[in-house]
């Protein structure tokens, strides 16, 4: 251990803990206020932006619904829908709680950073190694993970829900609290999810996780990813296969990630087995 690296007690550990959690809340409070200073533009263009038949992902999939001879299913013309508010204070705790999701969402770098600070003193050099460029890997995945929520899992959820009905008689016009709660589900959700790779790659580190056990439940997770398309996306192939061939991309990807740290553990061990039979034999002579 290094030398400006001594031993700290329980309530130092606190103390530590406690500036990185306020340097962590203090970043997520500066984004959140400026979230909730544009938070009108935010609603219209980027909250509400899944609710719109203009929206980016519904051009792309009426290009791919007219390439493939889909037209008519996956052109929006219409989404069935109201967005209402029923709540006194309604609006502005929906602007305070997008506002903080943004905060969360654009600090979370800096947040993984922090987290990663308080963390690293405790590891041992070779822990340390081989989680180099670990806050990189979180941030580019959650940021994927939000893109793929934002562009995929919203649009077909949105379209999906306010398209559903059990009776002509029933107008679908959804409470912004409900409507927010479903976005901010999905979008950070998604985000989340794709932290899949980063989990097995630690669990694997530590044997819990092993590639053969991922192969083994391949299976049960393509009907898992196949059941979520079928259930959230208009009734055609093309968009059940935008949302889950990337899952199943991800959870291949993570199939490869518990696979290369399989190996380099094996090659740990051999090498370290290779100089305990080195020392072994000077010892001897």
């Amino acid at each position: 251990m290094k030398e400006d690296e001594k031993e700290m007690s329980f309530l130092d550990h606190l103390e530590e803990l406690r500036w990185h959690v306020i340097r962590s809340l203090f970043a997520i409070l500066i984004f959140m206020i400026l979230a909730f200073i544009f938070n009108r533009w935010i609603f219209d263009n980027i909250i509400f932006g899944p609710a719109q038949p203009d929206f980016l992902t519904f051009r792309a999939m009426c290009k791919l619904g007219t390439l493939f001879g889909f037209e008519e299913a996956m052109c929006i013309e219409e989404i069935p829908m109201q967005i209402q508010n029923r709540l006194m204070t309604g609006q502005f705790t929906m602007a305070l709680t997008s506002s903080f999701i943004i905060g969360l969402i654009v600090a979370f770098p800096y947040v993984a950073w922090e987290i990663w600070r308080f963390i690293k003193p405790g590891l041992h050099a070779n822990e340390r190694k081989y989680s180099r460029g670990a806050v990189s890997a979180i941030s580019v995945l959650f940021f994927l993970g939000v893109g793929f929520g934002y562009y995929v899992m919203c649009p077909v959820s949105v379209y999906f829900l306010a398209s559903f009905q059990i009776s002509d008689m029933i107008r679908n016009e959804f409470d912004v609290v409900s409507y927010v709660g479903t976005v901010v589900t999905l979008v950070f959700g998604s985000g989340l999810l794709f932290q899949l790779p980063v989990v097995v790659y630690f669990l694997t580190r530590v044997g819990i996780v092993t590639a053969d056990m991922l192969r083994t439940f391949r299976k049960h997770a393509i009907v898992v990813i196949l059941v979520i398309a079928a259930v959230i996306t208009p009734p055609d192939p093309i968009s059940q296969a935008i949302v889950a061939i990337p899952l199943y991309l991800l959870y291949e990807f993570s199939i490869v990630i518990a696979r290369f740290v399989e190996r380099r553990k094996a090659k740990e061990e051999a090498e370290e087995e290779a100089r305990d039979a080195a020392l072994q034999k000077t010892d001897e002579t």
